[in-house]
Order: structure tokens, then C-alpha cells, then sequence
């Protein structure tokens, strides 16, 4: 009896110890699994670049609408300050930072939805931050076409006024000087100075540019569901902020022009519908359809 005893309570001993190392294996399998997952979302489209290099949505658009050698935007180019701020509120909509609120029974158009706050989490990046904390503590809520007009200072009304981001051009390019990509000079132009910000990296600019390219040419799905959302909303934003052309015009003719035909086949997507699609970033397409209306 004693001994029918022991091998019982060695046998469940052993069952003990198995349970407890397959769990332990099942540990650090998951374990495993996270860092992997971890690594693989930290290896964006530019690989090879250190955290420093990775470029939010407003610098990429910012660093195509750049002249290289002479550092700053066309003085032509009247698109570019509001799309900037269309970029902060995609930036913050894909950092799970923002979104729209519920459409409703009664079916509202994105244009018409408030953008709420949905966590307020420093994102690390002042510009975003500080956009968010207006989003945060201003009620009611207002629409993504409202906080476009806000953020760039275009509205009428002067008790709104303190919402509009200053020297945003200017903040952005001492981000990019701080990355490596630009570097600070000052220039005479006759009757003023004006500090500019000439491309002193031209590999991540090259790298960005081949990125757009290759979205729209060997890498083209011919779905925009299942294009990458950061990618799809670059090429929208920056066609919004008049850059997009200078991603193209290194290329042949007969990629040019295949390459463009497919950016127009993403601009003459409607809104609306594309938001309904289950991966889709419904703020990224009110963004959108602020640009397009």
C-alpha cells in the first residue's frame, strides 16, 4: 500500500513537473513571439535607418516639397500649410491617438463627424502633442474640416485664434536637422535674410522618394484596401499639399505616366465609401475628403 503510494505521488510529481515545463515553453514561445512582433513593427519601409531617421507623415511631405540645394518650399506652393495639419490629425489617427465619432443611425457624412480624443498619450513629438491637447480640451468637439482651418490659423473668428500651430515649417525642418536629413544656413535675398535647411542626407531623402515610387509602380496592388495606410495617406497628403509631382519627375516617361495614372486612380476614390471598408482609418479619409471636397 505504501509503495502503490509512492509511484502515485511520483507519478503525479512527474505530471506536475511536465505541466509546469510545457507552460514554461509556452512562455517563452510567446515570449518569443512578442519580440518578434515587436521587431517586425519596428522595421518600417526604411530599413537600414535608426529610430532618429523615421519620419512622421509631415516630415516625408515636408522633405518632398523641399528644394535640395536651396532649402526651403516654392514660394508658390499655397497647399502645403493646411496639408501639414491634414497630416498631424492622420499622424494621430494612425497612432490610435484620435478618431471620428460614430456615424450615427442616421448615417453623418465624415465631414460632419466631431474628431474625438481618444487617448491622450504623449506621442513624443511636440508638434503632434500639442495638436492633441487642443483636441483634447476643446468642447464641444469640432470637425476634421474645422481643425484643419484652426491649426493653420484660417479662421475668422479671434477667440479661436490661439488654436493655430506657429513656425510649422520651420519646426519641422529643425526636426529633420536634428535627424541628420537637413542642414541650417542662412541666406540674403536682397531686402531680408531667411534661414534655410538644405538636404545635407540625400540617401533618406532617395529612399522616401523610391518609396512613393514603388508604391504606385512594382509594388502596386491595385486595391487600395490593402495598401500599407501610412503609404496610402503620404501619396494622398502629398497631392494635397502640391509636393507630389517632385516624387515623380526623376522617373521615365512611360513610368511617369504609368505612375501617375494609378495615383489618379487612388484621388478619384470616393471618401466616403472607402471609410465603410473594415481596414480603414475613417479620419484618414475625412482628411481626405477635406482636401477633395
Amino acid at each position: 500500500m505504501s509503495s502503490l503510494t509512492q509511484r502515485t505521488s511520483g507519478l503525479v510529481q512527474r505530471r506536475t513537473e511536465a505541466t509546469r515545463s510545457a507552460a514554461a515553453d509556452k512562455e517563452r514561445d510567446s515570449a518569443d513571439e512578442e519580440d518578434e512582433t515587436r521587431r517586425g513593427e519596428e522595421d518600417d519601409d526604411d530599413k537600414g535607418d535608426s529610430k532618429e531617421t523615421r519620419l512622421t507623415l509631415m516630415e516625408e511631405v515636408l522633405l518632398l516639397g523641399l528644394k535640395d540645394r536651396e532649402g526651403y518650399t516654392s514660394f508658390w506652393n499655397d497647399c502645403i500649410s493646411s496639408g501639414l495639419r491634414g497630416c498631424m490629425l492622420v499622424e494621430l489617427a494612425l497612432r490610435g491617438r484620435l478618431h471620428l465619432e460614430p456615424c450615427g443611425v442616421r448615417r453623418k457624412g465624415l465631414l460632419s463627424r466631431k474628431v474625438i480624443c481618444k487617448s491622450d498619450a504623449p506621442t513624443g513629438d511636440v508638434l503632434l502633442d500639442e495638436a492633441l491637447k487642443h483636441i483634447k480640451e476643446t468642447q464641444p468637439p469640432e470637425t476634421v474640416q474645422s481643425w484643419i482651418e484652426l491649426l493653420s490659423g484660417e479662421t475668422w473668428n479671434p477667440l479661436k485664434l490661439h488654436y493655430q500651430l506657429r513656425n510649422v515649417r520651420e519646426r519641422l525642418a529643425k526636426n529633420l536637422v536634428e535627424k541628420g536629413v537637413l542642414t541650417t544656413e542662412k541666406q540674403n535675398f536682397l531686402l531680408f535674410d531667411m534661414t534655410t535647411h538644405p538636404l545635407t542626407n540625400s540617401n533618406i531623402k532617395q529612399r522616401l522618394i523610391k518609396k512613393v515610387q514603388d508604391s504606385v509602380l512594382e509594388k502596386w496592388v491595385n486595391d487600395p484596401s490593402r495598401m500599407d495606410k501610412r503609404i496610402l495617406a503620404l501619396i494622398l497628403l502629398a497631392h494635397s499639399s502640391d509636393v507630389l509631382e517632385n516624387a515623380f519627375a526623376p522617373l521615365q516617361d512611360d513610368q511617369y505616366d504609368l505612375g501617375m495614372k494609378r495615383v489618379h486612380t487612388l484621388l478619384e476614390l470616393e471618401p466616403e465609401k472607402e471609410s465603410m471598408k473594415s481596414s480603414s482609418n475613417e479620419l484618414m479619409w475625412a482628411v481626405v475628403a477635406a482636401f477633395t471636397k
